[in-house]
């Protein structure tokens, strides 16, 4: 089977895809070795992300190693990960602090 998406840490919970997902493809992930499989529950976008394991909300999104938003809904495994239910923690000049 085709690896059609990439995990880049061990640690990450989202996985990236490389060419357009559809909903209820089956997808073949490398996490260094362990090879899981993942059906998706939505259509995912080249370049965009989905659930690896479920995400409770207020949980840290991880990709690269990096938290990079929280989960604003519980995210089940195979579900995009993207704006509609994650809230970004970079580049939020509403939560930066004017000095």
């Amino acid at each position: 089977m085709l690896k059609l998406a990439v995990v880049a840490n061990e640690n990450d919970n989202v996985a990236t895809t490389v060419k357009y997902l559809k909903k209820q493809q089956e997808i073949l992930i490398d996490i260094f070795g362990d090879e899981q499989r993942v059906r998706l529950n939505e259509h995912i976008p080249f370049g965009h992300k989905f659930a690896i394991k479920d995400i409770k909300k207020g949980e840290e999104i991880i990709k690269y190693g990096e938290e990079i938003g929280q989960a604003t809904s519980d995210i089940c495994k195979g579900d995009y990960v993207h704006v509609h239910n994650v809230i970004s923690e970079r580049g939020r000049g509403d939560l930066e602090v004017l000095k």
